[in-house]
C-alpha cells in the first residue's frame, strides 16, 4: 500500500450507516430555526421542495459516485469534467460544508448534555466531543464505520420512540396555529418566509453526499453505493417529516424555534420534566448527534486528504498513519478549524441569528455549490465521456438531474438574497483558498486513480 493509499474495508451496510449517520443529527436540531422564518406550514412547504431536490439529486449523484469512486467525491467529479478550476470549486465547496457542519453539531451535543448535567459548559463539551471522535477516526476506518452504524441504528430507534411517545399529545391544530410566517393566513410574507427557511430545510438532509468520500474505501462500490444511497435518502425523508410534524404539534411551536434541543423540549411538554422518557431522549438522543458528528469527521478528513493528494492543499495532509492507515493530519486539521468556529462568538451578530444558525447557513452555502458543480459535471461527462463505465445511470435523464440542478440554483439564489453577509464570508473564504492554491499549490493538479477493486 502506498503512503497515500486507502484500503477497501467497508461493506454496503457500513456505507448506508455512514450515509444516514452523516445526516441524522439534522432530524434532532437545526431545522427548527426555519420555523422562525416560515412558520410550521410555510416550513412544511420548504421541506417538501428541498426533499424533492435531495431525492432527485441523490438518484443523479449516485451515477457519479459509482462511475468515479474516489475519496474526493465532488472534487473528483469537478476535476474530471471541468479541469483544475472545476476540481477546486467542487473540493473547497465540500470542504466548507464538511468543516463547518461539525461545530454546529458539537454545540448541539453540548446543549443536550447541559440538559442532563447543567454544570457542564456546552462549549467545553463540544471541544471534548472533537477530541474523542478525532481520536476514534484516527484509530481506523473499519472501527469508525462500525461505530457509526451502531449509533445510527440507535438514533433511528430513538426518533421512532420519540414519535410514539409524543403522538398522544399531538394536535394538527397546534401545528398549524399561525403557521404561515407567524400568521394564520397565507400572504406574500409567507412566501418570503418559505424561501428564507431554505437553509434549515437543507439541514434535514445536509451531508448525505459525503458517503461518496468513503466510496474509495468500500468493497465493490459500483454495486453497493446505489443501494446504500437510495435506501439512505428514503430513510431520511421519512424521519425528517416525522420529527418535524410531531415536534410542532405538541405545544407552542414558536418557543421551540430558537433552541438547540427541540425534541427533548417537545417531549417535556407531553411527559413532564421528571419523566424517564425525557431522560432517555436526552441520553439516547445524543447518539443522533454523535452519528452525524462522527460521520462528518470521516467526510471532511477524506476531502482534505484528497485535496492534499491532488495538490490543492499541502501534501502533508495526504499522509496516512503508518499503523492505522487513516489520514490523521487531515482529521486534526479539520478539527482545529471546527474548534475555532465554536468560539467565534462574533458570528452571533450577523443577521440577528444564533451562532449555531449562522454556522449551519455557512455550511449550507458549501453544500449547495457542490450540488450545482456535481450536477453540471454529470451533464458534462455524459457529453465528453459517453463511454465512461456507468454501472448506475440517473433515471429519467435529463429531467431528474435537471430538476436537481434547477432547485439547487434556486436555493443558492434565495440564500444569497436572505444571507448576503454570510455569502460574502463564503466567497471570501473561497477567494483566499484559490489565491493560496495559485501561490503555493502544485502547478499540475492530479486526480490519483482509485485503487483497483
Amino acid at each position: 500500500m502506498t503512503e497515500t493509499g486507502l484500503k477497501k474495508q467497508l461493506s454496503g451496510l457500513h456505507l448506508w450507516g455512514i450515509a444516514v449517520g452523516l445526516v441524522i443529527s439534522g432530524e434532532y436540531f437545526g431545522w427548527n430555526f426555519g420555523w422562525g422564518s416560515a412558520g410550521t406550514l410555510g416550513f412544511l412547504v420548504t421541506t417538501i421542495l428541498v426533499a424533492v431536490m435531495y431525492t432527485t439529486f441523490i438518484f443523479s449523484y449516485t451515477e457519479l459516485t459509482t462511475a468515479i469512486p474516489h475519496a474526493g467525491g465532488p472534487f473528483a467529479y469537478g476535476l474530471r469534467a471541468f479541469g483544475p478550476v472545476g476540481g477546486f470549486i467542487g473540493g473547497f465547496a465540500t470542504l466548507i460544508e464538511f468543516v463547518f457542519a461539525p461545530p454546529a453539531i458539537a454545540l448541539a451535543i453540548g446543549s443536550y448534555l447541559n440538559v442532563q448535567f447543567p454544570a457542564l459548559d456546552p462549549k467545553m463539551s463540544a471541544v471534548g466531543a472533537y477530541v474523542v471522535f478525532m481520536a476514534l477516526n484516527i484509530v481506523g476506518v473499519t472501527i469508525a464505520a462500525t461505530f457509526e452504524l451502531v449509533v445510527t441504528l440507535l438514533a433511528i430507534g430513538e426518533l421512532l420512540i420519540f414519535m410514539g411517545v409524543v403522538a398522544p399529545g399531538f394536535s394538527f391544530a397546534r401545528f398549524a396555529l399561525n403557521g404561515w410566517a407567524g400568521s394564520s393566513e397565507f400572504s406574500p410574507a409567507a412566501i418570503s418566509g418559505i424561501f428564507a427557511a431554505i437553509p434549515f430545510a437543507i439541514w434535514f438532509f445536509l451531508a448525505i453526499e459525503g458517503a461518496a468520500m468513503a466510496a474509495e474505501e468500500t468493497k465493490n462500490p459500483k454495486k453497493v453505493v446505489p443501494i446504500a444511497y437510495i435506501a439512505g435518502i428514503l430513510t431520511l425523508v421519512f424521519l425528517a417529516f416525522g420529527a418535524m410534524i410531531f415536534t410542532g404539534g405538541v405545544g407552542d411551536w414558536s418557543k421551540l424555534s430558537t433552541v438547540n434541543d427541540p425534541l427533548p423540549q417537545a417531549m417535556k411538554l407531553v411527559v413532564g420534566e421528571n419523566s424517564g422518557w425525557l431522560h432517555m431522549m436526552v441520553a439516547i438522543g445524543l447518539f443522533g448527534l454523535i452519528a452525524s458528528f462522527h460521520g462528518i469527521i470521516v467526510g471532511y478528513s477524506r476531502q482534505i486528504f484528497a485535496l492534499g493528494r491532488a495538490g490543492y492543499l499541502p501534501e502533508v495532509l495526504a499522509k496516512i498513519h503508518p499503523k492505522f492507515a487513516t489520514p490523521h493530519w487531515a482529521i486534526l486539521a479539520g478539527g482545529a478549524v471546527g474548534i475555532a468556529a465554536i468560539f467565534s462568538d462574533s458570528f452571533v451578530k450577523l443577521g440577528g441569528l444564533s451562532l449555531t444558525a449562522n454556522i449551519v447557513t455557512l455550511s449550507v452555502f458549501g453544500a449547495i455549490l457542490l450540488y450545482i458543480i456535481s450536477m453540471a459535471a454529470l451533464f458534462k461527462l455524459r457529453v465528453s465521456e459517453p463511454d465512461l463505465e456507468r454501472s448506475f445511470m440517473a433515471p429519467g435523464y435529463p429531467i431528474v438531474p435537471g430538476i436537481a440542478l434547477a432547485l439547487s440554483l434556486g436555493c443558492m439564489a434565495t440564500m444569497i438574497y436572505f444571507n448576503p453577509l454570510l455569502f460574502g464570508i463564503f466567497v471570501a473564504m473561497l477567494a483566499i483558498a484559490f489565491l493560496l492554491w495559485k501561490l503555493f499549490g502544485k502547478r499540475s493538479v492530479v486526480m490519483v486513480a482509485e485503487p483497483a477493486e
